[in-house]
C-alpha cells in the first residue's frame, strides 16, 4: 500500500521528514496519521518514528534552523516546529517494565521492537515519505482491510501494560471496527479491575472520545454487557443510547450521549470541567421533564433546548413530535415581557422574586401569548 495526499507531500512534513533521512536516520510516518490516512479519514496529529536519538532529533532541528521543543524527551518525544505545524518526533522504543498505568522504556533501533509495543495491529503502521506502507508484524494491513481491531500480541498482556487500552479498545472499534474482536473482548472483561488504578482525567478523555463517534452505542452495549460501564460510571444505563443515535439529526455530541447514560457522580468520576459539568447537569435534568419543545428552546435555548428534547425521547422510547425543531426554534425566540421594575414597589425581596416566577409560569403555560398588560393586570 502507498498513501498519497497533500499533507503527505506538504514541504513542512518533508522537511522534518528529510532532516533525519539526509542525515542517515530511519524517519517514518506512524500510528494515527497512517491508519486514518489509508482509511480515508481526517488526519489529526502526525506523528514520527525514528532510530535517531532525542539530541540528535534536537541538533539536527537545529542545524536545519527548525524549532525543537523537548516535550517528552525522557520518553524519547520532541516537537519538531516546521511551517508554524508541531510534527511530534519520537525516538523507537521498547518496554522494560510495565506498572498498568505508564511503562519504563529503552530506546531501540529497531523497528519492530517499536511495533511490538504498540496497542492494536492497525496502529503498528509505519509509512515513509513517499508514502510507501510498512508494516512491521505483519498483521496491520490485512486488519485495517477488514476494520478489525486486534491487540498487538497477547490480549491480556497489552491491556496489563496499561489498563487504559480497555477503553481504548472500546474507542477504537467504534471509530474505525466493524465487530469486537472476541479474545481482545475477553481480555478486556477479564482485567476490568484495573480501570480503578487509572486516573479520572485519562477515563474521562477516553469516554467523551469513545462517545463522539459516528456510532458508539454497539461498542457502549458490549461495555455494559461485560461489566465495564458500571466500572466506569455506576448507575449508568447504556439503553437510550442507541434510541438517541436513531433520532439524531444533528452532529455528534459526545456530552449529550453522556447525558442519556445518567450515572453517579459523572461529573467527578470523568473530571469534566465546570462548563461541561453545568452543561451535563442541565441536559439530564431536562432530558427527564415532560416539558414540551418549545418549553424546552425557551428554558435552555435553541442547541440545548434541542438536545434535551432529543434525550427525552429518546428515554421514552418515543419517535420525535411532528415540527419539534421549529417548536424549539420559536421557543428560544420568546421574551418574557415583564420586568421586575413592573412590579415594585408592591413587590420587593423575596416576594418578587415569587411574583415573576408566577406570572412566567402564567406566560408559558399561555403559550407565550399573553401580553405584559394581561400579565400585569
Amino acid at each position: 500500500m502507498k498513501l498519497d495526499g497533500d499533507w503527505l507531500r506538504a514541504a513542512p512534513l518533508q522537511a522534518v521528514l528529510g532532516l533525519l533521512t539526509e542525515a542517515g536516520h530511519q524517519a517514518l510516518l506512524v500510528g494515527g496519521c497512517v491508519r486514518n490516512a489509508a482509511l480515508g479519514e481526517d488526519l489529526s496529529d502526525i506523528d514520527i518514528a525514528t532510530d535517531a536519538r532525542p539530541e540528535r532529533v534536537m541538533d539536527l532541528a537545529a542545524q536545519a534552523g527548525l524549532k525543537a521543543i523537548p516535550t517528552g524527551i525522557d520518553h524519547g518525544t520532541v516537537t519538531v516546529v516546521a511551517g508554524g505545524r508541531a510534527h511530534e518526533v519520537t525516538t523507537f522504543r521498547r518496554d522494560v517494565e510495565t506498572h498498568g498505568r505508564h511503562a519504563t522504556v529503552a530506546f531501540s533501533d529497531d523497528i519492530h521492537e517499536d511495533a511490538a509495543r504498540r496497542d492494536f495491529t492497525m496502529n503498528a503502521l509505519y509509512a515513509q515519505a513517499d508514502g510507501t506502507v510498512l508494516d512491521p508484524l505483519g498483521q496491520g494491513l490485512a486488519d485495517l482491510s477488514a476494520r478489525h481491531l486486534r491487540f498487538v500480541g497477547d490480549p491480556d498482556a497489552r491491556i496489563q501494560e496499561d489498563y487504559l487500552r480497555i477503553l481504548r479498545f472500546f474507542r477504537f472499534t467504534a471509530w474505525y471496527g466493524r465487530d469486537l474482536d472476541p479474545d481482545g473482548y475477553a481480555a478486556c472483561a477479564a482485567n476490568l479491575y484495573g480501570l480503578a488504578g487509572l486516573s479520572r482525567e485519562r477515563v474521562g478523555a477516553e469516554m467523551l472520545k469513545l462517545l463522539g463517534a459516528p456510532d458508539p452505542a454497539p461498542a457502549v452495549a458490549a461495555m455494559a454487557q461485560a461489566g465495564i460501564l458500571q466500572a466506569v460510571l455506576p448507575g449508568a444505563d447504556a439503553r437510550g443510547l442507541a434510541p438517541l443515535i436513531h433520532l439524531e439529526a444533528r452532529p455528534a455530541d459526545a456530552l449529550r450521549r453522556l447525558a442519556v447514560l445518567g450515572g453517579t457522580d459523572v461529573a467527578e468520576r470523568l473530571r469534566l470541567s465546570k462548563a461541561q459539568s453545568k452543561r451535563l447537569e442541565r441536559l439530564r435534568e431536562a432530558a427527564l421533564s415532560p416539558e414540551r419543545p418549545e418549553v424546552l428552546g425557551y428554558r435552555l435555548g435553541a442547541e440545548d433546548g434541542a438536545d434535551a428534547c432529543l434525550l427525552h425521547h429518546a428515554l421514552m422510547g418515543q419517535e420525535m413530535p411532528e415540527g419539534w425543531q421549529d417548536r424549539i426554534g420559536f421557543g428560544a425566540r420568546q421574551v418574557f415581557p415583564v420586568q421586575a421594575a413592573d412590579l415594585m414597589p408592591e413587590f420587593t425581596g423575596a416576594a418578587l422574586g415569587e411574583k415573576l416566577r408566577a406570572l412566567e409560569a402564567r406566560w408559558v403555560a399561555s403559550g407565550f401569548t399573553l401580553s405584559r398588560s394581561e400579565l400585569l393586570g
